[in-house]
């Protein structure tokens, strides 16, 4: 079986990052048996400059955008229904901050290091789009923890510290270099850039693609 690395850019407050994951895994189940994915999350700031308190979601992408509240309210309806249709709870997305995900990162940073970064990953988007919560908050980022077998005192500990920091901005950094601009962003085998939350049949098929290479040598 071949084995493929897939490098993904995520930041947990975009919204696309939980739905192309969830695309993801419908790809790796049709090459269930075909190909044996390394899947390693990369850390993305959708806003680094966002000051604590964050801001309410509509008035903030209306800003962003330069959208007014109507327009951006239904695109969030629609953003909502995709993920829905993938069975990803988005019922709070509407109700969310803008938030900074800085500390977020960092104890993501630590879970990769216990093998559950990926179940923290999942954790967060859920708090963030179906329960509007700060995906940031050292509390939040504790409750989360301890929902997937982490040592909530620890997540916690990083959250209120500066542990991981240089690991995430030189990830950061790696990665816009790269010509990471958005996300998410899957980068296969460290060659090959697949943008956006992509149908998972195009992902089955670069896959694929990646893995002849590599058997071919």
């Amino acid at each position: 079986m071949q084995k493929v690395r897939i490098d993904l850019v995520s930041d947990v407050a975009c919204p696309w990052c939980a739905i192309g994951y969830r695309r993801l895994e419908q790809a790796l189940e049709t090459l269930e048996s075909e190909i044996d994915v390394e899947l390693v999350w990369q850390p993305f700031e959708l806003n680094p400059d966002m000051p604590p308190e964050g801001e309410p979601i509509l008035e903030h992408l209306c800003r962003k955008y330069g959208k007014d509240a109507t327009t951006m309210q239904q695109s969030q309806r629609e953003i909502m229904a995709a993920a829905e249709e993938l069975g990803l709870n988005f019922r709070g997305a509407l109700e969310r901050r803008a938030n900074n995900t800085f500390a977020a990162h960092r104890v993501l940073a630590w879970a990769g290091t216990q093998h559950q970064e990926t179940a923290l990953q999942l954790a967060l988007f859920e708090a963030y789009f179906g329960e509007a919560k700060n995906p940031a908050d050292p509390e939040v980022l504790r409750e989360k923890a301890i929902e997937v077998g982490l040592d909530g005192d620890t997540a916690e500990a990083i959250a209120r510290s500066d542990q991981y920091a240089d690991e995430v901005r030189e990830a950061e950094q790696r990665f816009r270099q790269a010509g990471v601009n958005a996300v998410p962003a899957f980068i296969l085998e460290g060659r090959y850039l697949i943008s956006g939350a992509q149908p998972a049949d195009v992902l089955v098929d670069a896959l694929r693609q990646v893995a002849e290479e590599n058997a071919s040598g």
